[in-house]
């Protein structure tokens, strides 16, 4: 087992590693930039080192303060978490080379599934069903306009490096090719340093469902069910839960065999997340695999009884995963919502100082989260402040379970997402299932002609 982890990254993804790392008996490293010196993750390790300015292009994205801090402080691993460099090829490669262990697959496999034009092809080898699109990279405009035609419309553009809906648009109409595809491209050359760009055949309404797998280096690989994360504002997750209600046992146990085959075929080792999108008909399509833990890895733990984390600790270790896919079990529902320091109506981010941090506990309630009481929101990172997570005996408790905590929930101080998470949990077509990744297209849409868009909440 390792002696000491040091944790690349910051607010409560970097106090869950912790948190894992206590109960393993390994001591930890915090790092932090300069607007984080005050944080828990950096009160709540054993050490701490500094390694930039607040900005992240300084600090949580810098390889060598990394390296430089693992090396100084006797570090002999590094936990990623998510964000920031957690699928990061050349930091996989900079552990390798100064031995230290990576926490997460090994850099071939991050390159391979990090470009999604590489992915796609890989995934359909290994008999996964993908979207019909381009074979690779799209250059100019007029072979996006053969692939299109070839296609039929609407199709979509989506960077081969990206995520987040950076670099992607959707066409609905062969005069809108030209201007969204240069528009794609700069846009992923901005965010990414790639601007390579991809078509794939457009899915109007599906929902967004992704698998949980972990893999251990003697071969063994498991599934740990599914996650709905339909729930969406300009593809960025707002709301997540386990086990989705469009998929049936049967559909599980044949996509989640397909998912396990897969990461056997390009060596999957440690955690990571195969998703798809699914069509109203009932078929899968690939979309990505991201190489990491997921911001809502918590719901499928709360269903499986299965620490992630740990698990990923021990696989890195070198161990054997502590169970078979014939253990794993799902038990109730889950749901996690985001809390985002944010206004709930126009969706302006609201930094500050937190005055009054308090949420409440009881049966089947969890909370990550760095905030407390006056911390301060820093505008340079992501808006999300809290996970709230929570389980029930089924869906319907899980729901309310969620209502209640929220509810007595109290972030004085500085806006946040509350108030639109409880409208999206009193909405007959959430409360009902009836998902897609367009249901909170209809919110803004009908906000902006000035009705509620959701449900009220009660």
């Amino acid at each position: 087992m390792f002696k000491k982890i040091l944790i690349a990254n910051r607010g409560e993804i970097a106090l869950r590693v912790i948190c894992a790392c206590r109960e393993l008996g390994i001591k930890t490293v915090a790092v932090y930039s300069e607007a984080d010196d005050n944080s828990l993750h950096v009160r709540f390790a054993d050490e701490d080192v500094c390694i930039g300015p607040a900005r992240s292009s300084e600090s949580y994205l810098s390889v060598p303060a990394f390296i430089s801090a693992a090396e100084i402080t006797g570090a002999d691993a590094i936990h990623p978490g998510y964000g920031f460099l957690s699928e990061s090829a050349y930091l996989a490669e900079v552990c390798e080379a100064c031995h230290i262990k990576f926490i997460g697959p090994s850099p071939n496999v991050i390159r391979l599934l990090g470009d999604k034009a590489r992915a796609r092809r890989a995934m359909k080898k290994a008999g996964v069903p993908v979207l019909p699109g381009s074979d690779g990279p799209v250059e100019s405009e007029e072979k996006a306009a053969r692939i299109a035609r070839d296609l039929g419309y609407p199709i979509i553009i989506k960077a081969v490096a990206g995520g987040g809906g950076r670099g992607m648009r959707v066409i609905r109409a062969p005069g809108e090719l030209g201007k969204a595809l240069k528009t794609a491209q700069r846009e992923a050359e901005a965010a990414f340093g790639v601007g390579d760009v991809y078509l794939e055949k457009y899915v109007e309404h599906p929902r967004h469902i992704e698998f949980q797998v972990l893999g251990d280096h003697h071969g063994a690989v498991v599934h740990l069910g599914e996650r709905e994360c339909s729930i969406q504002r300009r593809h960025q997750k707002l709301l997540e839960e386990a086990p989705s209600m469009a998929v049936t046992e049967k559909m599980r146990r044949k996509l989640g065999g397909t998912v396990v085959d897969a990461a056997r075929a390009v060596q999957y080792t440690n955690a990571g997340t195969f998703e798809f999108l699914l069509d109203d008909k009932g078929n899968f399509y690939f979309l990505e695999v991201n190489t990491r833990v997921q911001v809502e890895h918590p719901v499928t733990e709360f269903i499986t009884a299965v620490d992630i984390v740990k698990e990923q600790i021990r696989i890195a270790c070198g161990e054997r995963l502590s169970f078979k896919q014939g253990d794993v079990t799902f038990n109730g529902h889950s749901i996690e919502c985001r809390v985002n320091a944010e206004d709930p109506e126009t969706f302006a981010p609201s930094p500050g100082i937190i005055h009054a941090f308090s949420v409440p506990g009881g049966p089947g309630v969890r909370v990550d989260t760095f905030a407390h009481s006056e911390c301060t929101v820093s505008p340079y990172y992501d808006s999300m402040i809290a996970k709230i997570i929570v389980h029930g005996r089924d869906r319907q408790e899980a729901i309310a379970r969620m209502r209640r905590t929220l509810e007595m929930t109290v972030i004085d101080g500085i806006k946040t997402s509350i108030p639109l998470h409880l409208k999206i949990l009193a909405d007959p077509d959430f409360i009902a299932g009836r998902l897609s990744t367009s249901f909170m297209e209809r919110y803004v849409v009908e906000k902006k002609s000035g009705r509620t868009g959701l449900a009220e909440a009660v």
